[in-house]
């Protein structure tokens, strides 16, 4: 496990959860808005966590903690993740995954086991404007879809959220959305807003510049999602 970051106490990254947040370095994919370039394109070896380190902090931590949260960078990339997740289930642990989607098959395997707790996935955009919004040219985003669809079919806890960026979201992607991810439920609209720690641009982006949509537009998306989706909420 490539593990370079560790939050020892969160109240808001797991919903309803006292939890501790485990962040995996690495990504498949090179959002311009991400905000944890740290974790992806400029990743610092010197500010590392050994897993025995982790789990020594996890031991203390039993009775204290409801869960622990695996974020990235991308954690189903990591070699061993189901064996970490298996490890910290055995402390007695909830685990909620955050992930791109991009490895529907780890996450069938995870879910299988009962490894799983809770499921955040993230939905970067309509299908055609995925290689843009990921900066990944040719990038194919049905793994992505695969995964919302196993949640929606799984009896896991899950939330499906979109970053919204006004120049790279339209109200077309929005339907486009909405009629691909039809039936599921629990999906959250985020504003981006700028870390200072963004991976930045890549030459296939062909934008200068990145900011939140309005309100407004906001809520239009909003009420486009609910249209086929349940429970579309506004986050932050």
């Amino acid at each position: 496990m490539k593990i370079n970051g560790l939050q020892q106490l969160t109240l808001v990254d797991y919903p309803g959860k006292v939890a501790a947040t485990v962040f995996t370095a690495g990504c498949n994919m090179r959002c311009p808005y991400c905000h944890n370039a740290s974790l992806v394109t400029h990743i610092d070896n010197a500010n590392t966590f050994t897993e025995d380190a982790i789990f020594d902090f996890l031991k203390k931590r039993k009775g204290k903690l409801d869960g622990i949260c695996i974020t990235g960078g991308e954690p189903l990339m990591q070699r061993n993740i189901i064996e970490f997740i298996e490890n910290i289930k055995n402390l007695g642990f909830l685990v909620k995954l955050d992930t791109n989607g991009s490895y529907p098959a780890i996450l069938q395997h995870l879910i299988d086991l009962n490894f799983l707790d809770y499921v955040a996935l993230d939905i970067k955009n309509s299908p055609e404007k995925y290689p843009l919004t990921v900066g990944i040219q040719n990038f194919d985003p049905s793994p992505v879809f695969d995964s919302a669809t196993i949640l929606k079919d799984s009896n896991v806890p899950y939330e499906l959220r979109t970053t919204l960026v006004h120049e790279l979201h339209s109200t077309q992607d929005i339907i486009k959305i909405g009629e691909l991810l039809k039936d599921t439920s629990n999906y959250y609209l985020q504003s981006f807003e700028n870390s200072g720690d963004l991976i930045g641009f890549s030459n296939i982006i062909g934008i200068s510049t990145l900011s939140a949509p309005s309100k407004e537009k906001v809520t239009e998306y909003q009420n486009i999602l609910s249209q086929y989706i349940k429970n579309v909420i506004i986050r932050g």
